[in-house]
């Protein structure tokens, strides 16, 4: 295999670290440009040669970026994609491949292009920019891009040499946009398989099923709290933090604040499914999590959870409904808790299955795409 020199630019982890770190275990020659502290980077498994810390040369816009509320957003969306374009053009090695998350790096990319010749490959996980927004408007949701950001995406995604996505109905929404289908290159994320075991004991007690992530429109919490009220028998776990939607007050319901990745596993283990009903999301990392436990997913058609039928065994425990609607919300949790709590024990994943899930095997079909194109 040739050797590629790889140079990812982030702000924070995002699944970025875990590619970073796979393709350097592929034997690219990776370096990995964020303001993520080098001792919680090498806590994920990034080898210290790969780290370049921005930090020092950004750190008051990180902590202007972790103030909540966030004073003067937008003039703090501007300087942050300055500070950052600067920070990582300073640093940057030569490099064949330059990785980014859209929206951010438009400077840096160009820098990297004109400089070294490098592709740019830039991350969004997300569905085309002009879709997410008129998706999270039509939905009255508190997070609606800026016009800066939408800019942004949209000159990045003329400036790409690839768009990595995560799922189908994310392709599907910048071809929909005259975006040519070679340009896009879909790749479903992974997991952590040591963070996940599978759950060999199935939980005791009520019905339950668990939703991870922001308690949001845009998650879709709404609709899952119409849809377990519509089921009698069936309690939900919240894990994360509380956005802008209502957390229903009844012993149904039981939230946990955001918890660390390693803890998960604990929570996922108390549930007999996992549901996610999102009404726009590329691909959420919590369900490959999930399946990986060995739990059944329910999720919505904007949520990128079908991409996650890797093999026979991985389909028959994803339950896709249309997002949006709550009844059919409620169809799907209770017919898979009918056949996963009443029925038969559905048979442990295989070490292939499992393997399709990993960050190893997200990493080869990232490797593959690099050497094809460089």
């Amino acid at each position: 295999m040739r050797r590629l020199k790889v140079a990812i630019a982030t702000g924070g982890r995002f699944h970025v670290l875990d590619l970073a770190r796979e393709l350097g275990a592929l034997g690219h020659d990776v370096r990995f440009y964020s303001y993520v502290p080098k001792r919680r980077a090498l806590q994920f498994g990034l080898p210290a040669r790969s780290h370049v810390p921005l930090l020092p040369l950004i750190f008051p816009l990180v902590i202007w970026e972790l103030l909540r509320p966030v004073p003067f957003p937008a003039t703090k969306e501007r300087m942050l994609a300055w500070a950052l374009n600067r920070a990582v053009i300073a640093r940057l090695a030569p490099c064949d491949v330059f990785i980014c998350m859209s929206g951010l790096f438009l400077e840096a990319a160009t820098y990297a292009k004109t400089k070294y010749g490098a592709r740019i490959f830039l991350e969004r996980g997300s569905r085309h920019i002009e879709s997410q927004y008129e998706i999270l408007k039509a939905a009255a949701s508190a997070q609606i891009p800026s016009e800066f950001t939408i800019q942004r995406e949209l000159d990045g995604y003329s400036k790409a040499d690839q768009i990595v996505v995560p799922s189908n109905q994310v392709v599907e929404s910048f071809l929909q946009r005259n975006i040519e289908a070679g340009k896009i290159f879909k790749n479903p994320y992974g997991v952590d398989l040591e963070q996940f075991p599978e759950q060999r004991v199935v939980p005791t007690g009520p019905k339950t099923v668990i939703f991870v992530g922001g308690w949001t429109y845009r998650k879709g919490a709404d609709l899952l709290v119409t849809a377990i009220e519509q089921l009698s028998d069936v309690h939900l776990i919240h894990v994360g933090g509380l956005g802008d939607v209502a957390f229903p007050k009844h012993s149904r319901f039981v939230h946990y604040d955001s918890m660390p990745q390693w803890r998960l596993k604990e929570f996922y283990a108390q549930a007999h499914a996992c549901v996610l009903a999102s009404r726009e999301e590329g691909l959420a990392l919590v369900q490959v999590q999930a399946l990986a436990t060995g739990l059944p997913l329910i999720c919505t058609d904007r949520t990128g959870g079908a991409d996650l039928a890797h093999s026979p065994a991985l389909e028959t425990r994803i339950r896709v409904v249309a997002s949006g609607d709550a009844k059919a919300l409620a169809d799907g949790i209770a017919a898979t808790l009918a056949s996963d709590v009443a029925g038969p024990r559905r048979p442990p994943l295989s070490e292939r299955d499992r393997h399709l899930l990993s960050w190893h095997c997200y990493a080869e079909r990232y490797s593959q795409k690099l050497l094809s194109v460089t």
